[in-house]
């Protein structure tokens, strides 16, 4: 059904889209641009999929084919903390295959506590999205309803989640930041000991 895309393809990776709430309101996200992505189908859902919804729609692929798992759909995938680290769980039952959470960083904001170190032995990769060198711009183009200490709760969760996942990738969109702010993320990440990642704004 058209509204119950839990789980879609990109290029050789399946994603899975848990939920449609997010605490940002970027002014450069996908969801602007459409109901889906990549020939996805409409990814707003019409309710979140309980786990067995999820575990259902990921029996469908053949893990074994795939690069990567990927929690990242219409919304922030930390919102759904509980059915994100079940569902890698039983990913790791079934597969080798790597895991991926692209998120915004603010689990710890959502939830109120440290939430890295649930990703451990669960979660190969995080993609935390930056966006900006410090935090006046970071809530301009984010505009997080956390407010200004969003970034700096950001980075610490980039920082913790090195002692817990094995890659750890922060990511700034090319078309959203000039060079010299590009050069400030880069001595930010260096600061900080984590991987940049400028990547390109993909309309669809």
């Amino acid at each position: 059904m058209k509204d119950l895309i839990f789980t879609y393809l990109v290029k050789n990776s399946i994603y899975v889209n848990l939920t449609n709430r997010c605490p940002c309101a970027c002014t450069f996200c996908l969801r602007q641009n459409g109901d889906g992505v990549f020939g996805s189908g409409p990814l707003w859902l019409k309710h979140e999929p309980s786990l067995e919804e999820v575990k259902e729609s990921l029996d469908q692929w053949n893990l074994s084919q795939y690069d990567e798992v990927v929690f990242c759909g219409y919304g922030e995938p930390m919102e759904r903390l509980d059915v994100l680290l079940e569902t890698a769980s039983y990913i790791r039952e079934k597969s080798d295959v790597k895991t991926r959470v692209n998120t915004n960083g603010l689990g710890d904001l959502i939830w109120k506590r440290p939430t890295a170190q649930y990703l451990k032995g669960l979660i190969d990769c995080v993609s935390i999205s930056l966006n900006a060198c410090n935090k006046e711009d970071y809530l301009r183009l984010t505009r997080s309803k956390f407010g200004v200490e969003s970034f700096d709760a950001m980075l610490k969760f980039a920082v913790d989640c090195k002692e817990y996942v094995p890659k750890v990738v922060m990511t700034i969109v090319d078309v959203v930041t000039s060079k010299e702010v590009q050069k400030r993320c880069q001595e930010l990440c260096d600061k900080l000991g984590l991987t940049l990642r400028i990547r390109p704004y993909e309309k669809s």
